[in-house]
């Protein structure tokens, strides 16, 4: 990563500084996640939603320390965004299986992911870089708001006849909502990467 010479465009390789550690951390949540996920119980539930809310908020602390003190590192670069795939596709992946109307949701969302990752890895060879842009942050975060909703166990929260029952409903119904527009924006912030790239290069070929 880079060091102050981030603001002269210097980068390191590994190093091993907080923002690398929280990625680390992630990637190690991740499976941590899928086994709590598949053991099914009411208590591992619980435990996956606090894995997850963990890595989630790792998510954002790791970038804003990197840029905040000067410590992006090319390490990071790399299984940052790796990192945030593993741990949203794979959440989306557990909850598909236990609620199998959310795959229509959740492979589109897994091919652009995978797909736009791949593009810009090849536009990168040919430096190219695709910025992120606001549709890319608001996707992620609807995601996020959307795995969260669903992975909380409404349904043992409240017995019937519970006045609280409603609440659960709309906590869950709210999920789902989330989840659409999570779709929704994921897919238009493919687009507008795609868009954006295509237009680069044809800036860099007419360049060279």
């Amino acid at each position: 990563m880079v060091d102050k010479g981030v603001h002269e465009g210097r980068t390191r390789g590994f190093s091993l500084n907080l923002p690398n550690v929280l990625t680390i951390l992630r990637l190690i949540l991740v499976p941590v996640f899928i086994v709590l996920m598949y053991l099914g119980t009411i208590q591992a539930r619980w435990w996956a939603l606090l894995v997850f809310c963990v890595a989630a908020f790792t998510d954002h602390l790791d970038g804003r320390i990197a840029r905040a003190r000067g410590l992006v590192t090319d390490f990071g670069k790399i299984a940052d965004p790796i990192a945030d795939k593993a741990l949203t596709l794979g959440a989306f992946l557990m909850l598909s299986v236990e609620h199998p109307a959310l795959w229509l949701a959740t492979v589109p969302i897994a091919l652009r992911e995978l797909g736009i990752t791949w593009w810009r890895a090849e536009l990168l060879k040919k430096g190219i870089v695709v910025a992120a842009n606001s549709g890319g942050k608001l996707k992620t975060i609807l995601q996020m708001l959307a795995i969260t909703l669903l992975l909380v166990p409404w349904g043992e929260l409240v017995r019937e006849g519970d006045p609280f029952v409603l609440v659960a409903q709309i906590g869950f119904t709210c999920g789902w909502v989330v989840a659409c527009a999570a779709l929704v924006v994921t897919v238009w912030s493919g687009w507008v990467y795609i868009a954006e790239g295509r237009r680069l290069e044809k800036t860099n070929q007419a360049q060279s």
